[in-house]
């Protein structure tokens, strides 16, 4: 697909792998529009690269309509990557063996409702924009690269809910991908596994628990870079006879249970 002269959306745009790939569309003449909650860090990025930040909640439909709207004003608009995420980790009973120390329903709502519904709620809102525009000589009209994660497989001890909402991720890539197949808009999903970016850095000692988590790498032994995964999808949306995958971006590393 050609970028050139585009529109893209990067939801989660303001920081980590969201930043990355809107710092590398920009590159290639896209104008992106940052849609994320970081307010201070979304305006400085968008203005770094030429392209625009707006607020935007991804569960709220009237939110995304709008960044929609926006994108289609600007260029036309044909890619929109999912990053917009939220983690968190407890276990699902508590050590005093109470119901009020289960794992509160209302986290796990949350962590689905942001990671899995929010993908889908900008996914069919960005392919009906999309579905407007004239189709290029292949009958392409545009191209979905959503974020699942490695969890989505091997979730680790704590993460139910963050392994819930990224599986569900999954598993929507290739029945959206055949629903969209019908308007011309591909659909990939990127499966990141232990990526350096800002999230560490609420460790104590974020360079020792880099090194601890890089030890699950086979190669190269270390964690990704955010530019690795802004490659891959760009990768993912020039191709245009990949659609409906799920690919793996994690150093052949396998999460251990704990």
């Amino acid at each position: 697909m050609e970028l050139s002269g585009t529109a893209a959306v990067v939801t989660g745009g303001a920081s980590g792998l969201g930043e990355a790939t809107a710092r590398r569309l920009a590159e290639q003449n896209v104008h992106v529009i940052i849609a994320d909650l970081q307010d201070v860090s979304g305006e400085k990025i968008a203005a770094e690269i030429g392209g625009t930040y707006l607020r935007c909640d991804v569960t709220q439909p009237d939110e995304v309509i709008a960044v929609m709207d926006a994108a289609q004003r600007r260029a036309p608009f044909r890619t929109l990557i999912n990053c917009a995420g939220i983690g968190g980790s407890m276990r699902t009973v508590g050590r005093d063996g109470k119901y009020e120390s289960a794992f509160p329903l209302e986290k796990f709502t949350r962590v689905v409702m942001v990671n899995l519904i929010g993908t889908f709620n900008c996914s069919r809102l960005a392919a009906t924009a999309m579905s407007r525009l004239e189709p290029d000589e292949t009958g392409e009209r545009g191209a979905i690269v959503n974020t699942a994660s490695v969890a989505a497989f091997e979730g680790q001890t704590g993460q139910v809910a963050y392994a819930a909402s990224k599986g569900g991720i999954v598993g929507l890539t290739l029945p959206l991908a055949r629903d969209l197949g019908a308007i011309g808009v591909r659909v990939n999903t990127i499966a990141p596994g232990l990526i350096d970016t800002p999230m560490y850095n609420g460790f104590a000692d974020p360079a020792a628990m880099k090194a601890k988590l890089a030890e699950n790498v086979v190669f190269p032994r270390r964690l990704g870079f955010p530019a690795e995964f802004a490659d891959l999808a760009l990768a993912l949306l020039r191709n245009n006879y990949m659609n409906g995958e799920v690919i793996r971006l994690d150093g052949a590393a396998r999460l251990p249970a704990k």
